[in-house]
């Protein structure tokens, strides 16, 4: 198990990206969250399989096609390890 932490930059918010997220994380089998940030941004706390995050983490740089992701800030994390799924946080 391994972790990280995103913060996606870009036009991220209102346009799908939260739930998009949802569904290709469950589609890797990851639990975590993402939020929106106050400052427009999306936030993402994921956890699994090093191969599966790193194929969530290259979408998190594309996004849903109504996206633009301008930068994805990503911190490698220690899993916590309590998630039974993923979800989206508020």
């Amino acid at each position: 198990m391994k972790a990280f932490h995103a913060v996606i930059k870009g036009e991220v918010q209102g346009v799908g990206f939260r739930m998009s997220a949802v569904i290709r994380a469950e589609r890797f089998g990851l639990t975590g969250w993402v939020r929106n940030t106050p400052e427009g941004g999306v936030e993402v706390w994921a956890e699994g399989e090093a191969q599966s995050l790193e194929q969530f983490y290259e979408w998190l740089q594309i996004g849903p096609s109504s996206a633009r992701v301008d930068e994805v800030l990503k911190t490698d994390e220690q899993p916590r390890g309590f998630y039974k799924r993923f979800s989206v946080a508020f």
